[in-house]
């Protein structure tokens, strides 16, 4: 078994974790998690899980990303998947770490935009790699 791999009792259990861990930042930033779109979400285990789920109030689609990075989540505006959802999470990130590089000196929060460059970086690779968007979504 690769790094990668889990067995799958403890993928779909991973798989539970990331979309309680999404809905709650939902709920975190004031929105209600409503219908879920299985077909579009897109589960990396163990490394990120995009979610696409309706706002149960506004009727809003939103991209919430999970998984071994802060959780977040964008209004699903003009993104054509998964993979461009993806591909807005890095640049976003990147964008955010370096004004918090410029804006800051505070050690907690420079620390904070490392870590989201590490991600970022992370996931605009995940995004250009094909390997991870063929074949179905697992959700």
């Amino acid at each position: 078994m690769t790094e990668q791999q889990q067995p799958p009792q403890q993928e779909q259990e991973w798989i539970r974790t990331q979309f309680q861990k999404a809905n709650r930042h939902m709920a975190e930033k004031g929105l209600i998690p409503g219908k879920v779109y299985d077909k579009e979400c897109r589960v990396l285990p163990p490394f990120l899980a995009l979610w696409k789920i309706m706002e149960s109030g506004s009727g809003k689609r939103y991209w919430v990303l999970s998984g071994d990075l802060p959780a977040d989540l964008m209004q699903d505006t003009h993104i054509e998947g998964a993979r461009d959802a993806l591909r807005h999470f890095s640049l976003n990130w990147q964008m955010k770490a370096e004004n918090i590089r410029r804006t800051t000196q505070d050690k907690t929060q420079l620390e904070y935009a490392e870590l989201l460059i590490n991600r970022a970086e992370a996931m605009a690779q995940m995004q250009m790699d094909e390997r991870f968007w063929t074949g179905e979504a697992k959700a």
